[in-house]
C-alpha cells in the first residue's frame, strides 16, 4: 500500500499568465501558494484482474482504454502500469472549487507511482508530467501553476518563459509577514465552480486569436504580480491587499462567467466589513473567495451573515510527499 498526500492551492498574483496560450508568447509570472488541505491518494496491488478505481464514482476496467477517468488512464498509460492495481482517492474539499484539485490530485498520483515503481522522483519532474498529461494529451485549457505549486509546496514565485522553461524561486518573505498572512487571509465558500472550463476556454481562445483587450488585461495581471511579490517581500501586507482589490477589478473584466451578481455582492460586503481586498480564487463562477482582512472578525460576522462557510487554512511547505509505503 502506498499513500501520498497533495497540498491544494491558492493564487496569490498573476493568476492566468500560466497558461501556455498566453505564456508561450509573452512569458507568464504567478505566485502561489499551498496551503493544509490535501488530496491523498491511494495505491495497492491487487489478487484480482483489472484496474479498480475509487473516487467520486468506482470503476472496475480491465484495460487501461477501459478507464473512465482521464487522468487515472492517462497517469497509468505514461508510466504503463499493469494490472492488477487498486487507486483510491480521498480530499479534505470536493474538486471544482478552484483550489486546483486537478493538478494537485495528478501530481499526487504521478508521486504515487513513482514510489510503486520504487524511483525518486524530483518535484519538477513530476509537476512537468502532470502538466504534460493535462495540457499535451488531454487538452485541458489549464495553466501550470497548480501541478508546479502542489509538487514544490510552500509560497513560490514561477516564471513561465517562452521556450516552455519554468523557473522556480521561493517567495523571499519573513516570518512576521508569513504569520501576518495566514492570520489575515480569511477565505469563505460561494459555491461550486461549474463554469471554470467556459472561463479557461473563452482566455485560451481569445489569447491564441490575439484578442487586445484579453492580452493587455493579461499583461496588466502579471505585472500586478510582479507588484504583489515586491510587496510581500517588504513586509508591506497592507499594500498586498489593496493590489488584490486591484487584481480583481482586472479580471473581473477578463472573461464573461468570472463573477455573477452573488459573488460581486458578497465582495463588496466583505469589503464594506474589513477587508482590504480580495479575489475570487480559481477561474470563475463560484469555489472561494479570499480576503484580505484588517478587521477579520467583522468579515467573519459578515459573511456568516450571508450564509457563507468559512474555511481556516495555514501554508504547507512540504508539497506533495510519500506518507506510507508498507
Amino acid at each position: 500500500m502506498i499513500i501520498t498526500r497533495t497540498p491544494l492551492r491558492i493564487s496569490i498574483g498573476g493568476g492566468g499568465t500560466d497558461l501556455p496560450s498566453y505564456s508561450r508568447g509573452f512569458g507568464g509570472f504567478v505566485i502561489a501558494a499551498a496551503i493544509n488541505k490535501h488530496i491523498y491518494v491511494g495505491i495497492n496491488e491487487t489478487f484480482s484482474g483489472g484496474y479498480f478505481l475509487k473516487y467520486s464514482a468506482q470503476e472496475h476496467s480491465l484495460t487501461l482504454d477501459d478507464i473512465r477517468h482521464p487522468l487515472i488512464r492517462e497517469v497509468l498509460r505514461l508510466h504503463e502500469v499493469p494490472p492488477p492495481i487498486e487507486v483510491v482517492s480521498m480530499a479534505d474539499i470536493p474538486a471544482g472549487t478552484g483550489l486546483g484539485s486537478s493538478g494537485a490530485f495528478t501530481v499526487g498520483l504521478l508521486r504515487a507511482v513513482h514510489a510503486l515503481k520504487r524511483k525518486y522522483v524530483d518535484p519538477g519532474v513530476v509537476a512537468a508530467e502532470a502538466c504534460q498529461i493535462e495540457i499535451d494529451v488531454l487538452q485541458q485549457p489549464v495553466g501550470k501553476q497548480d501541478q508546479y505549486i502542489a509538487a514544490y509546496g510552500g509560497l513560490a514565485c514561477f516564471e513561465f518563459q517562452e521556450d516552455g522553461q519554468i523557473q522556480v524561486s521561493p517567495l523571499n518573505i519573513s516570518n512576521s509577514t508569513l504569520y501576518d498572512l495566514e492570520e489575515h487571509l480569511v477565505m469563505f465558500f460561494t459555491g461550486y465552480s461549474r463554469n471554470a472550463s467556459t472561463v479557461l476556454d473563452d482566455q485560451k481562445t481569445r489569447s491564441e486569436q490575439g484578442d487586445a483587450a484579453m492580452l493587455d488585461n493579461l499583461h496588466y495581471i502579471k505585472q500586478l504580480g510582479q507588484c504583489i511579490k515586491l510587496a510581500l517581500e517588504q513586509g508591506q501586507t497592507r499594500r498586498f491587499g489593496e493590489l488584490m482589490h486591484e487584481h480583481w477589478l482586472h479580471k473581473k473584466g477578463r472573461s464573461p462567467g468570472t463573477t455573477n451578481e452573488r459573488i460581486n455582492h458578497w465582495y463588496e460586503i466583505g469589503r464594506e466589513n474589513g477587508a482590504i481586498g480580495g479575489k475570487l480564487v480559481g477561474a470563475g463562477g463560484g469555489g472561494f473567495l479570499l480576503f484580505y482582512a484588517e478587521d477579520r472578525d467583522a468579515l467573519r460576522r459578515a459573511m456568516h451573515g450571508e450564509g457563507l462557510r468559512e474555511v481556516r487554512f495555514g501554508f504547507d511547505h512540504e508539497g506533495s510527499k510519500l506518507m506510507v509505503r508498507d
